[in-house]
């Protein structure tokens, strides 16, 4: 069944207005009137739905709720260090399908990609799009939240909420993940990924000063797109999220 993210139910009804999407429903899929689809709010409700009008600036449905999972398991949040070229759009994809509540792309010490405030709002604008792509394409109901670029620091300041976090870095005493997470129940997650060349010393004493735990990854050096897939995968996996 075809999927299309709205951004408000009332009622029985909902309208969809995003361009991007009503092109695919008209031209590409070529809906029409009367035929059976799927709509999302992108907060973890989902409607069946059938077309009740089409034009040029909106589609029509009346829908009627479905039941939905709900969001079971761990909330899992991913800050992640912004790596060189488009590698980001790759990790907010992948992060959406494994589930993740929240992408915070991250600016640290050593991350080379220089972003002003005006690329910074087109490149939050493209992520958000590419999270609500993958969400309606692997059928996930919820949209995870695509922060602004934010400093490391203030990251690690306002991580208060987290009861587990978790720093992955190369360097001194760090601990197994699979024991870390063996060893609690965590409700909400947070893990903080580093850019190439890992965390400065500096950042790492900052994270571990505000209760984050050091772990390793294992023994290869993962890159940065990697590494976010790859502990968000563990989670997952550990927690049965």
């Amino acid at each position: 069944m075809h999927r299309f993210l709205v951004e408000q139910v009332q009622s029985d009804k909902a309208a969809l207005t995003d361009a991007a999407q009503l092109h695919h429903l008209r031209d590409v899929l070529r809906l029409k009137t009367g035929d059976a689809i799927v709509v999302f709010d992108g907060a973890g409700k989902e409607f069946s739905g059938v077309i009740t009008s089409i034009n040029n600036k909106q589609a029509v449905f009346k829908v009627t709720p479905l039941k939905t999972k709900g969001g079971k398991g761990v909330a899992v949040t991913i800050a992640c260090a912004i790596p060189k070229g488009s590698h980001l759009d790759d990790v907010i994809d992948n992060l959406t399908q494994l589930g993740v509540k929240r992408i915070i792309p991250m600016r640290t010490d050593r991350v080379v990609v220089k972003l002003d405030d005006v690329k910074g709002e087109a490149r939050l604008k493209r992520w958000q799009k590419i999270a609500q792509s993958a969400a309606r394409q692997c059928q996930r109901s919820e949209v995870p939240v695509i922060d602004a670029v934010t400093d490391f620091k203030k990251v690690i300041q306002d991580s208060q909420q987290y009861d587990l976090k978790l720093i992955p870095h190369l360097a001194g005493k760090r601990n197994l993940i699979k024991e870390v997470l063996s060893k609690t129940k965590p409700k909400n997650i947070i893990v903080v990924i580093g850019p190439e060349g890992d965390f400065t010393p500096a950042e790492v004493q900052e994270a571990l000063g505000n209760g984050f735990t050091p772990v390793s990854l294992g023994d290869t050096v993962l890159r940065v797109a990697t590494a976010a897939v790859a502990v968000t995968a563990y989670i997952r996996f550990a927690l049965d999220s």
